[in-house]
């Protein structure tokens, strides 16, 4: 059995569901401690984080992570036990096999090879990990880069090992993801009977042709790194459960996924005016998820596409595509950030799984990045 694989499989025997670290995070401490790391532990609110640095000069790339998972559903539906991980026809399961604890497994094996051959190494190494990139993401990554930044440590370069390949390992690079603003909106209109209608103001129906206004507006047309910007409506809640009563007030939940041809400020001025010109009662929260951000060709996405090719033989693509990743709290401390997985095709879903023969594969790939960057 392969380090990565064992280390793969001692993760997901951990059933730390986020918040939950469950251990993970003090048994990646250990590998790291044992070759040189500095570990400092970072817990904020419910959420266990740590920070492991070797070397204290030079640029520093960091390894990005995160050990909670998304819950299993009902187990019943699983093949095999969740968290007892299972090789079958090649394949490892488990939850977080994907996502993403063959990845971190994957970050550690790679620095163990690469210290062992390169003790004296130009630059630093660092590992920022986190229990909460799954739930709220409030007490994880974005609280550990406040710490870093609040005493000026700068991460150069940073790989977050989200699941980023389509169908073999290293297919595709993220250098990008696009903005992610929520809206929660809601409409009040005048709760009455049914049968009078003249003395009630239904809030459903006042809502129905500005969604249609929103949903038909071009807010962009993207470019060559972003689709056009996209608004979808996620949840829709009116009326009191009854035949006879018009509601006196409809929620509505939507999502922007935005590119750089969009600000936030834009997209909310021009919801609010179309609001506004329709003349209705309304209260309207916004939350920010994610600002876009996007790593240009230099020497991160260089050195990634060259691991790639030396180990894989094949070409990289470049990609801005899917939901958002902690880089968008990496990325705007000037970080250059890519993403660098397994394959996505069964995250968070039952029977989850990974190739035990890609792990190594993405093991490998990591190394030689490392090689790459700090080896002249």
């Amino acid at each position: 059995m392969s380090a990565t694989l064992e280390l793969t499989e001692d993760l997901i025997r951990r059933d730390s569901v986020t918040p939950e670290d469950k251990g993970c995070q003090q048994l990646l401490a250990n590998r790291l401690s044992a070759i040189g790391f500095e570990i400092e532990h970072l817990r904020f609110d419910d959420t266990d984080n740590f920070w492991a640095r070797r070397g204290s000069t030079g640029s520093l790339f960091a390894f990005a992570g995160h050990t909670d998972v998304v819950p299993t559903g009902p187990v019943a539906n699983w093949q095999s036990d969740p968290f007892k991980p299972e090789i079958r026809d090649g394949l490892l399961y488990g939850r977080g096999t994907a996502d993403m604890k063959g990845s971190i497994a994957a970050m550690v094996t790679a620095c163990e090879r690469f210290v062992a051959e390169y003790p004296d190494h130009d630059g630093s190494i660092a590992f920022l990990i986190t229990s909460d990139e799954e739930g709220p993401a409030t007490g994880g990554t974005v609280k550990v880069i406040e710490t870093l930044e609040a005493r000026n440590e700068k991460i150069d370069w940073c790989l977050v090992g989200e699941p980023s390949s389509t169908n073999k390992v290293g297919d595709i690079v993220k250098n990008g993801r696009r903005g992610s603003l929520n809206g929660y909106l809601t409409i009040k209109g005048k709760q009455g009977h049914i049968a009078y209608p003249h003395l009630a103001d239904n809030p459903i129906h006042l809502m129905a042709p500005i969604l249609a206004e929103l949903c038909d507006l071009e807010w962009d047309q993207g470019n060559e790194d972003f689709p056009p910007t996209s608004f979808q409506v996620s949840n829709l809640n009116s009326g009191t459960g009854v035949t006879n009563v018009i509601p006196g007030d409809a929620d509505i939940i939507f999502n922007f996924r935005y590119s750089t041809e969009s600000t936030h400020e834009q997209l909310q001025q021009t919801v609010v005016s179309v609001l506004d010109k329709h003349g209705i009662d309304f209260d309207l929260r916004w939350e920010l998820s994610g600002k876009p951000f996007r790593t240009a060709s230099g020497a991160l996405v260089d050195s990634v596409k060259t691991a790639i090719k030396a180990v894989t033989g094949y070409e990289t693509e470049l990609s801005t595509s899917g939901g958002t990743s902690d880089g968008r709290f990496i990325a705007p401390t000037g970080a250059q950030v890519v993403e660098l997985g397994p394959l996505n095709a069964t995250i968070h879903q039952v029977d989850e799984c990974v190739s035990v023969a890609d792990l190594d594969t993405l093991s490998d790939i990591y190394q030689t990045l490392l090689q790459h960057l700090f080896v002249k």
